[in-house]
């Protein structure tokens, strides 16, 4: 059986998993939850049925297996597998959108769109595996960019989980945090530095493909442009709920890049 049927089926059964679970437990948060594991499922399948003989998809593989290991570890610690870990975004447009709505939203957006989008992105490894070949220069330095993008979200979700623990534990002692948001650190310089990493990584598994077909002018681009589309999007949302909790974010926002980061713009003085 072609590996991309074996990814097809286990995108199905993926599919139907985590829709039943969140009609069953109300949380929403199950895409999420496989987020970081699927991804790495789809790319050993491809690796495998080459016969782990071909180098390019070993080292895809080998890589995704990082990163998925990471942001495993990220969500874990944030406690998004523990029961209640569900997004505050989800319930957030729960308040927004009810009924049959929200029951249309559920399994056609985070169910379904979500999770073709996951089996979108590691398509890269589908034209390797249709184009084996040697590992070249150019798969070296795509190594490269990927490690240094995957160091660059570690650092920037170890700095937000500081903050985050810095300020709970300022609040706990009955002080109001201050900033009551990270914009220090890469945060200075974007405010979403995570965002741009995670986004990095992806666009490198493309280049990966490309590199294999020897042309970026591969279809499978599209997994790498609707997951930078979705990221757009949940910048733009989450800073629309960040704006309604600190008045001062509009700030930040006028003196910092959104997500590629850039040195912070000068703020404006007003002048009688």
């Amino acid at each position: 059986m072609p590996p991309v049927i074996v990814c097809l089926l286990i995108l199905a059964a993926v599919c139907v998993v985590t829709w039943v679970l969140s009609f069953l437990t109300k949380e929403y948060s199950w895409v999420d939850r496989i987020w970081s594991i699927v991804p790495v499922v789809y790319v050993w399948v491809y690796a495998i049925a080459a016969g782990l003989a071909d180098a390019r998809l070993d080292v895809m593989a080998a890589l995704v297996t990082l990163w998925g290991a990471r942001l495993t570890f990220n969500f874990a610690r944030k406690g998004g597998y523990a029961p209640g870990g569900e997004d505050y975004r989800w319930a957030f447009l729960r308040s927004r959108i009810a009924g049959w709505k929200w029951f249309l939203f559920n399994l056609l957006f985070i169910v379904l769109y979500q999770n073709v989008l996951i089996f979108l992105f590691t398509l890269p490894a589908w034209t390797a595996y249709q184009h084996q070949g040697p590992f070249t220069v150019l798969d070296v330095v795509a190594v490269v960019v990927f490690l240094t993008f995957l160091i660059g979200e570690t650092v920037a979700d170890q700095q937000q989980w500081d903050f985050h623990r810095w300020k709970a534990a300022e609040t706990a002692a009955g002080r109001e945090p201050h900033p009551r948001f990270l914009r220090s650190g890469l945060f200075r310089f974007s405010r979403h530095p995570n965002f741009f990493f995670e986004l990095g990584q992806w666009w490198v598994i493309f280049f990966f493909g490309a590199i294999a077909a020897g042309s970026v002018l591969q279809w499978t681009v599209l997994g790498a442009v609707l997951l930078t589309v979705l990221f757009i999007g949940s910048t733009i949302f989450t800073e629309s709920i960040s704006r309604s909790r600190y008045p001062e974010y509009v700030e930040y926002q006028a003196e910092t890049s959104p997500i590629v980061p850039w040195f912070p713009r000068r703020r404006r003085v007003a002048t009688a």
